[in-house]
């Protein structure tokens, strides 16, 4: 989360950066500006925001691709997944079957699969890929896990 995003959209598309997500405030100029610098825009939801805030952004002449779902309060890592968010999840997907969902925070092993079933269809495991002990060893154990949950 960053403070100013219309800051990094620029800097951001002419770095290569595939897509942009943000919060939902000033969505509409953000929106625009993501994609015009070649980007597909999404927005994020914290566990307290209602999964009902992001419809009209979804819903929009100009909408947003990507929904994230934070599956811990975002500002620190090591946190334990929220299960209770993959309500969310699931009634993104029953309204919007293509769109991209995506879930961060506190995913594992124990946990991918729970979100895939849920619909989320795009994972983000930063903390368990940088926090294994072995790290090239069990990295690739824990991400070979992952793709073959996420290949059901």
């Amino acid at each position: 989360m960053v403070t100013n995003p219309l800051d990094y959209v620029e800097p951001l598309g002419k770095a290569g950066a595939s897509g942009l997500g943000t919060s939902k405030d000033n969505w509409k100029e953000l929106i625009q500006n993501i994609k015009s610098h070649g980007m597909r825009p999404g927005v994020s939801i914290k566990p307290g925001t209602s999964v009902e805030e992001v419809y009209p952004l979804v819903e929009a002449e100009n909408p947003v691709e990507m929904v994230l779902v934070m599956t811990v309060e975002p500002g620190f890592g090591g946190q334990k997944f929220m299960p209770g968010m993959m309500d969310k999840v699931r009634i993104l997907r029953k309204k919007y079957p293509s769109l991209d969902i995506e879930v961060d925070g506190g995913l594992g092993p124990s946990t991918i699969d729970v979100a895939a079933s849920a619909g989320a269809n795009c994972i983000v495991v930063v903390y368990l890929t940088t926090s294994c002990n072995q790290y090239p060893s069990r990295q690739r154990h824990k991400r070979d896990d992952t793709f073959n949950i996420l290949q059901l």
